[in-house]
């Protein structure tokens, strides 16, 4: 198990270093700060605007994550609240609805080296259990 660990360690530590060999110094804080952000170490306002009217309709400032996979036309908002709490807001984005992400803070990145956030608990899932006790004794074929 620690074998392959090292190994993954490993093979993700050559890949950055050969990546970091092609990219320019601003290309790798860019990733580096959207890691971050990721990882809700960035204090951020997000303001969602109405293009014909130019008011305001959400902002949200915090510890925030903007949705990285989200279907077109759509924008997810993660921000953490509290320590292991968390808060999700949905935007629909309309021909008339845009937003705007500021960072509101300075963060302290590497410019040489990306930044490889890995989580071991997260090889693990947690499980919830939905059902009865009942069920799992109840014999189907009636033996």
């Amino acid at each position: 198990m620690i074998r392959k660990a090292f190994a993954l360690f490993l093979a993700l530590a050559t890949t950055g270093i050969a990546l970091t060999a092609c990219q320019n110094d601003a290309d790798v804080a860019s990733y580096n700060v959207s890691q971050a952000a990721d990882n809700f170490e960035i204090n951020r306002r997000i303001t969602v605007i109405n293009g014909i009217t130019d008011k305001f309709l959400l902002v949200i400032e915090g510890l925030c994550s903007l949705g990285n996979n989200d279907p077109a036309r759509q924008l997810s908002i993660t921000c953490k609240v509290g320590p292991g709490q968390y808060k999700k807001a949905f935007v629909g984005l309309g021909d008339n609805v845009t937003y705007l992400t500021e960072q509101l803070e300075p963060a302290s990145v590497g410019v040489y080296h990306y930044r490889i956030v890995w989580k071991p608990q997260g090889i693990l899932p947690d499980f919830d259990f939905k059902g009865s006790t009942k069920e799992l004794l109840t014999n189907p074929a009636g033996e």
